[in-house]
């Protein structure tokens, strides 16, 4: 088995991450190079990672040649690295969301497929080991029918729109969406802007199969995020599972199998036993324990890497790939749609001009003084963590 060479563009805390990972997979990866406009962070995160530092993709594409960048920035940037990396004939695994509209999705991906080159989305939900076993309890039916979802997620709604859409095994038909702004305790954000209201926003996705799923972005608060299915036999909560037994509800927990490797602790495995419901035990098995994997976004990370390996060397399909991450965000875009259209229904996949997109594309041309499609002047702009979004409400 050959490794490839990758290269990390942005040295964040999620990048760090990132690389950790891509270390544990000596034999599927070496890591080339890392990428950070800040000459001295780039300078320390090559020292720290054993890899030759860049300051300017271009530059890197051009003196590296990697098999595969991992873009590890601000979403406003994802379109304009990964077009610059495929056009070097680059492969690309990009951090979520996809990008920051639909459009700029679009145009990454076109010039992934225009130059033969693998784009895969490093959503990691769907790949947790707990939600890798739920996928198989329903495709078992011991919950039955998926009938009804229930969806709370307190940033970056793309994830749970992942993992629900991944459960109910259906696309969504129609999106309703609310918003609105509620008044906070005084406090300071990320990018230093004294922030006293708070953004929320609610809607209703309808799924083709029928199922339906009630959604919630929450103002500041302390609830985490969480996701229900319900089925005609049982519910999927969190990690337990409530199966139906006449009048009675039976609970049952997901179980962690955990072994050892090299002297410290992995997970092995993920499993439902389920005694007195007429079936076996299901469990998932961790393809990468080997590795010392054990924290569930370690797993899913290691997913990620190694399916765009395959990917690449055998010439497949990468596992989730951009439509998907382009599904997922177009949730959060059509949610944000309706309640600008007054709250009515829009119908997915959303199609024609777009009131929020168009708000989105106005605020990126008057920040960055360039249109999304203007790729080539946006090399060398530095993107600022709290990027257009941020400016445009939810």
């Amino acid at each position: 088995m050959s490794a490839l060479r990758i290269a990390v563009v942005g040295t964040g805390g999620r990048a760090q991450a990132h690389l950790s990972t891509i270390k544990k997979l000596h034999d599927l990866y070496t890591l080339c190079a890392v990428c950070d406009g800040d000459a001295t962070r780039a300078e320390e995160n090559g020292a720290k990672w054993g890899a030759t530092s860049y300051t300017d993709v271009r530059s890197l594409l051009d003196g590296e040649k990697p098999d595969v960048v991992f873009i590890v920035v601000p979403p406003d940037a994802h379109h304009v690295i990964a077009t610059l990396s495929a056009q070097a004939g680059t492969h690309v695994i990009t951090e979520t969301p996809i990008a920051t509209t639909l459009g700029m999705a679009d145009l990454m991906m076109d010039a992934c497929i225009q130059h033969g080159v693998k784009l895969e989305v490093s959503e990691n939900v769907w790949r947790w080991p707990h939600e890798r076993l739920k996928r198989m309890i329903v495709d078992a039916g011991v919950i039955g029918d998926v009938t009804h979802a229930r969806l709370w997620y307190a940033s970056g709604s793309y994830h749970g729109f992942n993992a629900v859409r991944t459960l109910v095994r259906s696309e969504a038909a129609r999106v309703l969406g609310y918003d609105g702004e509620v008044a906070v305790p005084a406090y300071v954000d990320g990018a230093g802007k004294r922030i006293t209201g708070q953004d929320w926003e609610s809607g209703v996705i309808e799924f083709e199969s029928g199922t339906t799923c009630l959604y919630e972005f929450p103002p500041r608060g302390h609830r985490s995020s969480l996701w229900e299915i319900e089925g005609t036999e049982g519910q999927l909560v969190g990690r337990e599972v409530h199966l139906y037994d006449g009048d009675n509800r039976v609970t049952h927990t997901i179980e962690d199998v955990v072994g050892e490797v090299d002297g410290r602790p992995t997970l092995d495995a993920v499993k439902l036993s389920a005694p007195g419901v007429g079936r076996a035990s299901i469990e998932w098995v961790n393809p990468y324990r080997q590795y010392g994997t054990r924290d569930m976004d370690d797993i899913s990370r290691a997913q990620i890497l190694g399916g765009m390996h395959a990917a690449v060397t055998n010439g497949s399909e990468p596992e989730y790939g951009a439509s998907n991450g382009r599904r997922d965000q177009e949730l959060c875009i059509g949610v944000r749609e309706s309640a600008m259209r007054d709250s009515g229904w829009v119908d997915v996949p959303l199609t024609g001009s777009l009131l929020h997109e168009d708000r989105q594309h106005a605020a990126f041309r008057s920040r960055y003084g360039h249109d999304p499609s203007e790729v080539d002047a946006l090399a060398n702009v530095m993107f600022p963590r709290t990027g257009v979004r941020r400016t445009t409400g939810v």
